[in-house]
């Protein structure tokens, strides 16, 4: 069977959108009026695919159509294939005027409270008509499903080693972990703080069961010390920073999320030894993907902005191999 043929003289992106509509809407004449065609012109684009493809693409129900296991083999790769043209067009379009544009990104509630907006900042500073759309994601890792779905252009925060092949992972610097106050709080008139120290104080964190949560409990545990009995537990940095202003709570922050954030808001880093491993904190993209011309630029202003972060990453890499 010649399939390279077949796709390129019987198959058609017309009967794939045809396709698309259908499967979205559940029935053909559904379909038919959405696109504003003839029902039998739905028909034969379904049937010209199913006879090119060799396959059965859609079952009837009760309620409608719905893809059988080849009809949404092809629905998933269909998708990445619009996306891709929809990609081009964009591409073409910011190349012709790099003033102009929309970028998808993804980033976790740290990152996107600190470092980016800094980036996006310098960024629509120097190209105010520059449009971007920022999905946010768990702090354990960045979802490569929404990479992969085409959901986001690239993502932006925490990168972990992944054992899969078909992503480019761009480390811009280590982040470590802080124990954090308000400026109010009776702890940053401290010199010298242990974690022991710190233990029945009120605490709020995000759920001990999230990564953000977790990090805190671990840090415990590995000094051997029980956990913190958590005061407040939930989402939201916003919470967090509100009850730091009353002087009485503690949290744990990222290096990058107090740079941007520490003096606006009132916030102090405590003198305490974490043993938590700092945290790579990067760019990623799909390999098989050649990133749009805007997302090149984005990741250049990224280093730039980043610069400062990874020179001091690096002073404390230093300082740790020299003991």
């Amino acid at each position: 069977m010649n399939w390279t043929r077949r796709i390129g003289t019987r198959l058609n992106l017309r009967n794939l959108d045809i396709l698309l509509a259908v499967v979205e809407l559940g029935s053909m004449g559904k379909a038919a009026k959405h696109l504003a065609v003839s029902q039998p012109v739905v028909s034969r684009a379904i049937a010209e695919l199913e006879r090119a493809l060799g396959v059965r693409l859609l079952d009837r129900t009760p309620q409608g159509v719905e893809p059988t296991v080849y009809g949404r083999t092809v629905l998933n790769r269909g998708l990445a294939a619009f996306d891709e043209l929809r990609g081009s067009v964009k591409d073409i379009s910011f190349l012709l005027n790099p003033t102009e544009g929309e970028l998808r990104i993804g980033s976790t509630q740290s990152i996107a409270g600190g470092l980016l907006p800094a980036v996006l900042d310098r960024l629509s500073s120097e190209r105010p008509r520059l449009s971007f759309q920022v999905k946010m994601g768990d702090a354990a890792m960045l979802h490569y499903r929404d990479l992969h779905e085409r959901n986001v252009d690239l993502l932006f925060g925490r990168v972990v080693k992944s054992e899969e092949d078909d992503v480019n992972v761009e480390v811009l610097f280590e982040d470590r972990l802080f124990i954090v106050a308000g400026k109010n709080n009776p702890w940053t008139r401290r010199r010298r703080i242990t974690l022991k120290d710190l233990v029945h104080e009120p605490w709020t964190i995000p759920p001990v069961d999230s990564y953000a949560g977790a990090l805190v409990v671990d840090a415990f545990k590995a000094s051997g010390l029980a956990p913190p009995q958590v005061t407040v537990a939930g989402y939201g940095i916003q919470l967090q920073n509100a009850l730091l202003a009353t002087g009485r709570f503690l949290t744990a922050f990222s290096g990058s999320y107090l740079r941007f954030n520490g003096k606006r808001l009132g916030l102090r880093a405590l003198p305490v030894e974490l043993p938590n491993a700092p945290r790579p904190i990067g760019i990623v993209t799909l390999k098989n993907r050649t990133p749009s011309p805007l997302a090149v630029v984005f990741a250049d202003c990224a280093r730039k902005v980043s610069r400062p972060l990874a020179a001091i990453s690096t002073v404390r890499k230093r300082q740790s191999c020299c003991g």
